[in-house]
């Protein structure tokens, strides 16, 4: 039942004779988990959260920086170092106080992608990373719950609702349909590496949360077997239409694409800021090596570092030497625990180390005077 409140809050939805009171009791019946606060995943909580979805959860292991507030609406400028999960529920709860939100500061991994998952009606895909995505999928599948997606890339968009059980008990395509083997995270950059224009992700998040208000109310017709892509820079909208593979449900956690976390990665061997200034303070022959975009290189970087961008390691992998330590680096150690996790598991190396927290940790545990970004 919607109190007096709630129903002067939702008043235009009560109009809408397609919704009416019965869709505005599914909404807050509801229950849906946003992995990834950043770009997209900021208009689609925001979204979600004002149209009264009764429990939102959102998951996300990175803390605001400068460099998202382009686009991530979420934050302000106060609040730069702050968990995004913990920001972002702090803001919806001032939006809509009557709603209950649950906050992970953390990755989603394989240990914890199916408890957290289970829990929720709906899944909505605001990543930016091969590995997640595909965990998603996989999770969502072997549950048999939606997910909705959706993905940026400088001026273009793609939005899709996979896993998707219509009213004759048909399910709709899997994201392992469209892209059945999982890419290397190097060979497909990210926008923190590209760029992206900042309107992008409010559009695109905003068809994420038009079809989840969808999914939940039964309302109009799923962006499900269709692939919408869109590009802001020529006004241009396509559908590509998709089939759900008769392989589809064989098709999750092949072993060879087994979809384990950079953080869980085996064997990944770290040091601290510290640590490494004691090695090179001491002389020790190390190759530092950063993987970070030449602007950011531009901006600050390490002593004695060697660029090689992170989407040119596949090319450059002779310039990487196996006869002597070499720190990998990037901003926050993301980036540089792929491009570990991929040498080693394409090249055979072993002598690879990340740094823990990136140049962002050199920078505020051992020289404050560097630019942080």
């Amino acid at each position: 039942m919607l109190s007096l409140a709630e129903k002067e809050r939702y008043e235009k939805h009560l109009l809408l004779p397609q919704m009416g009171t019965e869709g505005q009791e599914k909404l807050k019946s509801a229950r849906v988990l946003v992995v990834g606060a950043g770009g997209l995943g900021c208009p689609v909580l925001l979204y979600l959260a004002a149209a009264g979805v009764g429990k939102l959860g959102v998951i996300d292991p990175d803390s605001v920086e400068l460099s998202n507030l382009q686009r991530q609406v979420l934050y302000r400028t106060d609040e730069l170092g702050q968990p995004k999960a913990l920001m972002a529920v702090t803001h919806l709860k001032k939006l809509n106080a009557d709603i209950e939100f649950a906050f992970y500061h953390q990755a989603l991994r394989r240990e914890n992608a199916a408890p957290l998952i289970q829990d929720y009606d709906v899944v909505v895909d605001c990543t930016d990373n091969f590995t997640v995505r595909y965990l998603i999928n996989d999770v969502c599948v072997s549950l048999g719950k939606p997910f909705v997606y959706g993905a940026i890339h400088q001026f273009e968009g793609q939005v899709s609702v996979f896993n998707f059980q219509d009213k004759t008990g048909t399910w709709g395509p899997t994201y392992r349909c469209l892209f059945p083997e999982q890419p290397n995270d190097l060979s497909v950059p990210n926008c923190a590496e590209v760029g992206v224009v900042g309107v992008l992700p409010g559009l695109i998040g905003m068809y994420q949360a038009t079809e989840v208000v969808k999914l939940l109310t039964g309302l109009g017709k799923i962006l499900s077997g269709e692939l919408l892509l869109v590009d802001v820079l020529e006004n241009r909208q396509q559908k590509i239409r998709l089939k759900r593979r008769p392989d589809a449900e064989s098709l999750i956690f092949p072993q060879t694409d087994a979809p384990v976390a950079v953080e869980e990665s085996t064997g990944l061997k770290t040091l601290t800021a510290a640590d490494l200034k004691h090695r090179l303070d001491a002389g020790e022959d190390l190759f530092v090596l950063d993987v970070r975009n030449p602007n950011e290189y531009d901006i600050c970087r390490l002593p004695q570092a060697t660029l090689i961008p992170m989407n040119t390691i596949p090319n450059n992998v002779r310039r990487v030497p196996q006869d002597r330590p070499v720190v990998v680096y990037c901003h926050h150690g993301i980036r540089s625990a792929n491009v570990i996790q991929y040498l080693e598991q394409n090249h055979g190396f072993r002598n690879l180390i990340n740094l823990e927290g990136g140049i962002d940790a050199w920078a505020r545990e051992v020289d404050e005077t560097m630019a942080v970004y």
